[in-house]
């Protein structure tokens, strides 16, 4: 059996509990009670959440346990003498720990992520490479596995933490019979960024948006003004002024931040070439998506699928 403790402390986030289910349910699918939770804190006892929810905990003991993962709370700055310890003995006696959100702070504290690659919630991203400068912090990231220590993106991006550890103890169709439980995507892949185009653009008008909703499912057309102007039932020169004016990008720059997206989920599977994905996504060759990654993301395919597979791990 795999132990995991799961370390709380006031006013931390009940939002991370949705790893504990998706370890239960991983007990469901594989017929027996291969994870076994702890709920472990400081003095012990009730621990009220940032909700107001109190659970029951054990306090910190002599007990081992396989993984170790420290809740994200309100503030970055739950900090103890006693829970630094604690995180640095686990980091010693457990076979990985790990942190979503402002958990990775808890962290950062005990000095675990020096020299490290480290994720958390882009809302703090910048805060913690500021306090923390030996942290190699990756704000465009859902989770990153660094040796034994695991840290995620904030809220849902435990649960595809969550659900990386269960592919990585039992295999890839448990882990999707659990996603499926769970009712979520199977999982994203931890090189996935945090933030969506779709959800950056954000238009006002039903007419952008439903011209939005065509280009993002036909992007091997070429998606010419005139024709995204056609479905929106505009004038292409109406379309480009309405459009720039609600979403704050010109209708080609949107166009090649959806491709790259899409282009950087078929990378991170690492099944299809270059080649492939850059005509499935409408680039006409490797090169121009190339140029296209190298604007968008700072970084060439390559390296997104490099870094893929880095975090996927053995």
């Amino acid at each position: 059996m795999h132990t995991i403790a799961f370390v709380v402390f006031p006013n931390f986030y009940l939002l991370g509990f949705a790893a504990v289910t998706a370890f239960e349910l991983a007990n469901a699918v594989l017929g027996e009670p291969a994870y076994g939770v702890s709920v472990l804190s400081e003095q012990g006892g009730l621990v009220p959440s940032s909700a107001g929810i109190r659970v029951e905990t054990q306090a910190f003991g002599d007990a081992t346990f396989d993984t170790v993962m420290f809740s994200s709370g309100v503030e970055t700055d739950t900090v103890s003498a006693t829970l630094t310890e604690f995180v640095r003995r686990s980091l010693s006696t457990s076979r990985r720990i790990a942190a979503p959100c402002t958990g990775a702070f808890i962290l950062a504290h005990a000095g675990v992520l020096d020299g490290r690659r480290a994720t958390t919630h882009w809302r703090f991203a910048n805060d913690l490479q500021r306090r923390f400068p030996k942290i190699a912090v990756e704000d465009d990231q859902i989770f990153i596995v660094d040796g034994p220590i695991w840290t995620s993106a904030g809220m849902t991006a435990t649960i595809d933490m969550a659900l990386a550890m269960i592919e990585r103890d039992h295999g890839q169709d448990v882990s999707r019979a659990v996603a499926r439980k769970l009712v979520v995507y199977h999982r994203r892949a931890g090189g996935q960024s945090q933030f969506s185009t779709l959800l950056d653009l954000e238009p006002k008008s039903d007419r952008i948006q439903k011209a939005i909703d065509y280009a993002n499912a036909n992007l091997r057309n070429p998606l010419t003004v005139e024709e995204l102007a056609d479905v929106a039932s505009l004038s292409p020169r109406q379309f480009s002024r309405a459009f720039s004016a609600e979403t704050g990008q010109s209708p080609a720059k949107a166009v090649e931040h959806l491709r790259v997206e899409a282009a950087r989920l078929l990378l991170e599977k690492g099944r299809l070439s270059l080649d492939v994905i850059a005509d499935e996504v409408g680039f006409s060759d490797r090169e121009r998506m190339r140029r296209a990654f190298l604007r968008t993301t700072g970084q060439p395919p390559q390296a997104v699928r490099r870094l893929s597979r880095e975090n996927a791990g053995p």
